[in-house]
């Protein structure tokens, strides 16, 4: 699967951010390869393969589009240039992933040779569509953000009879996603239950989603990019911005090496150099005459360690006497005491 590369594998994607532009859309991809991500997802609409005209729109957004087929009639690019798209991205480095959203479409994208599949929430129990997909023998990637554990068992299910690769996204749908709905805990149970790569697909626009869930064990990233959250489109409040890209995955690379090099907390070999600096040693804080019994009131810790009894032994010289007289702040050994 293409996510063997990294770990986390993480995917931009520019879903319809594009607007309906080739040029914008290509901006877009020359944007991306600069952040470090792995992937760039498109989604991949025809309009009269998927939709109709009574179909409602999610959010009422457009100035342009009277219903919410003619809005994917607009965003529509012809097969050509999809495979013009998917030569852009081999180009510049970024693996092309994509969703379908008809079984038309995957014929489209199996033309243009597509690696990989992303199901999104809403097609997660379209069975026929999962049927076409299984039938080219991809790996698939499901976002769990409109199923129940019921509805994602009969999915898994009809993957697992048909032989397919795939992992599992914890997704909420809800753009933008707020902190008590990011569901982390789902990554886990998640695990758990089918025992698959699982990653999360975030509609958030933080990065502290992604770095959590990097830190809980996703080894998939996937988030919506666009150039301003201002720009116009139904996803651009639930996206990151290119900047806020590149520094996810700074942030993400840097957690994904911090999990993979855990650290024995037995072995102090490294900091025994700083230990004998940072540590200190028994001192006295005021002048002691000769044959003084020490008190805890007496003591002091100084740095560094090694020039006087441990301070951790502390209670080992309490109740002891000098052998001599002793200056305020003189460190305290064994042979200055009875």
């Amino acid at each position: 699967m293409l996510l063997t590369k990294s770990s986390p594998y993480i995917i931009a994607e520019i879903g319809q951010a594009h607007e309906g532009s080739l040029g914008i859309l290509y901006s877009y991809i020359d944007a991306i390869a600069k952040t470090g991500v792995n992937a760039v997802k498109f989604q991949m609409h025809i309009a009269e393969a998927e939709s109709s005209e009574y179909e409602p729109f999610r959010v009422k957004f457009s100035l342009e589009d009277k219903t919410r087929f003619d809005y994917w009639k607009r965003m529509g690019f012809s097969l050509e240039q999809w495979k013009g798209i998917k030569e852009h991205c081999d180009e510049v480095g970024l693996d092309f992933i994509c969703s379908p959203f008809s079984n038309l479409a995957v014929e489209w994208l199996e033309e243009i040779g597509v690696k990989c599949y992303k199901i999104g929430s809403g097609e997660v129990n379209n069975f026929l569509i999962l049927e076409k997909i299984a039938q080219t023998g991809k790996s698939v990637i499901l976002s769990s953000g409109m199923s129940s554990y019921a509805e994602l068992d009969e999915t898994v299910g009809f993957l697992k009879e048909r032989n397919v690769d795939f992992s599992i996204l914890q997704c909420t749908t809800a753009y933008p996603t707020e902190p008590e709905q990011y569901g982390l805990n789902v990554i886990d149970e998640l695990k758990k239950r089918y025992n698959v790569s699982i990653g999360f697909s975030d509609h958030s626009a933080k990065k502290e989603a992604c770095i959590a869930a990097t830190a809980l064990g996703a080894s998939i990233l996937e988030f919506h990019v666009v150039f301003d959250r201002e720009l116009f489109g139904p996803d651009s409040k639930a996206s990151l911005t290119l900047l806020e890209t590149k520094e996810l995955v700074e942030s993400v690379r840097n957690i994904a090496k911090a999990i993979a090099n855990p650290i024995d907390k037995n072995d102090i070999e490294a900091v025994k150099p700083l230990k004998q600096i940072f540590e200190k040693s028994l001192a006295i804080n005021k002048d002691l005459p000769k044959n003084h019994i020490l008190k805890f009131e007496d003591l002091e810790a100084k740095k560094p360690k090694g020039f006087g009894i441990l301070a951790s032994k502390y209670k080992d010289i309490i109740g002891r006497s000098l052998r001599s007289d002793m200056k305020q702040w003189d460190f305290l050994n064994e042979e200055d005491l009875t």
